[in-house]
């Protein structure tokens, strides 16, 4: 049967990136229910917020899920339904929750609730999406460690269950999101909320050697800096003639960790035949891959990222829009989406397991930091005046002559910057960064839009509205 064009759902960490997300083209959002989803942290959603939030989604002809998808320890269990109440009584368009018993105890008290199983209850094959059917859960969000054609398998076998697959966003070094590391550091639980993200954090290493007799990783004594990319390309050249089978003495070797903010605290790492894991993986990136997600029928593409910029909300969601109308309308993938997604802080991009390939291709050994490859988002359009003469707020540094980026619901537009104002009316040639505000000459149709400086030369020109 023919199917509807998928569905774009973007994150919501608050109010403006909710609005934000609608206006760039999706057609939903998700928003975390607070104490109960899996970012407690940085999650400026309360009661009042979900209230509003559920109001303009409906005035706008949009949806709003709500996420409630931790693992609950009993004092959780035991307080959820009085807080998870008045929220069923916004209406929601749908609870995002992962663990059996809560889904049980919604689902008996309030059985016309519509229930999306999250990415965290790890659903990867048919037999499971039609147990949680028989249930009464009304969507599966699959688990990001399947193929496109696992996908399609599911779909096939399961042809009357909705399904939503991530397209987008940071990759978990655990299983969907079953993270111990943070715990492990600072006693932050990743399953309650409370992820600090340590796998993104900055790491070094340093060579070492293991005691016979207690096991313990000792530092090696080390002349100049241990460079990391030199010994490890040297292992894999090592390893590179053996074909027998047999263990190579480079197995063996040991390395300390070492974190950014704990100078001096030592934590063993072992590298075996399959090189050595720093936890920092590559963010996913499917826009190339949405034409064959909408062809197999996939009912939602999610997007991941709720504590992530206004930037990153409505960048990303002009992207996947444009891709989704291209793939219904039967248009040729748009290359420029790629470049487009560039521009934001990565970590370098892979399309995940959706496509079967190495794992070098989802590990990021080289870059650990983020990169801003072709863009960096500078400013945000507050007030325009009558003059032709736009107040912004800047969010990072940008002068007169850089090339500009306005990013806008209704088409962008490249420039170059000739003039520049401080809020005086004085002519300024740099704006150094937040909390300042400035003016600068902008069209009157631009009113809201987010600007970009572009950090590569190209030559201007405006994208139609």
């Amino acid at each position: 049967m023919k199917r509807p064009a998928p569905e774009l759902l973007l994150p919501a960490g608050s109010l403006d990136k909710m609005r934000a997300a609608y206006d760039f083209g999706a057609d939903a959002i998700y928003a975390g229910q607070p104490r109960y989803s899996l970012r407690a942290r940085n999650n400026e959603f309360r009661l009042e917020q979900l209230q509003q939030g559920i109001e303009e989604a409906r005035a706008r002809g949009k949806k709003f899920y709500v996420t409630s998808n931790l693992l609950p320890h009993n004092d959780k269990v035991r307080t959820y339904l009085r807080d998870i109440e008045p929220v069923i009584a916004m209406k929601p368009d749908g609870l995002i929750m992962a663990d059996p018993g809560l889904i049980m105890m919604v689902r008996e008290k309030w059985p016309e609730v519509p229930i999306h199983l999250s990415v965290q209850a790890n659903t990867v094959n048919h037999a499971s999406v039609k147990f949680w059917g028989k249930v009464g859960v009304q969507r599966i969000i699959l688990s990001r460690e399947l193929s496109l054609d696992e996908i399609e398998q599911i779909r096939q076998e399961c042809p009357d269950m909705e399904l939503e697959v991530f397209v987008h966003g940071a990759l978990c070094i655990a299983y969907s999101g079953r993270c111990l590391l943070s715990g492990y550091f600072n006693r932050r639980d990743p399953n309650q909320g409370t992820c600090t993200n340590a796998c993104r954090w900055e790491y070094k290493t340093h060579g070492a050697t293991e005691q016979s007799d207690t096991g313990e990783a000792v530092p090696l004594k080390l002349e100049g800096d241990f460079n990391f990319a030199r010994e490890q390309e040297a292992a894999e050249k090592a390893f590179s003639g053996c074909g027998d089978g047999k263990r190579h003495p480079a197995a063996d070797r040991v390395y300390l960790l070492e974190e950014s903010e704990r100078p001096g605290e030592l934590m063993p790492i072992m590298e075996d035949e399959h090189g050595t894991y720093i936890m920092n993986s590559k963010d996913l990136r499917a826009v190339e891959h949405v034409a064959r997600l909408a062809e197999i029928g996939v009912d939602s593409l999610k997007v991941e990222g709720r504590t992530k910029s206004l930037y990153y909300v409505a960048r990303v969601a002009q992207v996947y829009r444009q891709a989704i109308d291209d793939a219904v309308a039967g248009r040729p993938f748009n290359p420029d989406l790629l470049l487009q997604l560039e521009g934001m802080a990565n970590r370098g991009y892979t399309s995940g397991f959706l496509q079967r390939r190495p794992a070098q291709d989802y590990q990021n050994y080289i870059t650990g930091h983020s990169q801003f490859h072709r863009s960096q988002f500078v400013a945000e359009v507050r007030e325009m005046g009558a003059d032709g003469w736009a107040e912004v707020e800047v969010k990072n540094r940008f002068d007169v002559g850089d090339t500009l980026e306005v990013i806008h619901p209704q088409g962008n537009l490249q420039f170059k910057l000739e003039s520049m104002r401080n809020m005086e009316g004085a002519p300024i040639t740099a704006a150094p960064g937040s909390p300042l505000h400035v003016r600068i000459p902008l069209d009157a149709r631009y009113a809201g839009a987010l600007i970009a400086r572009l950090l590569i030369d190209q030559p201007a020109e405006a994208t139609p509205a």
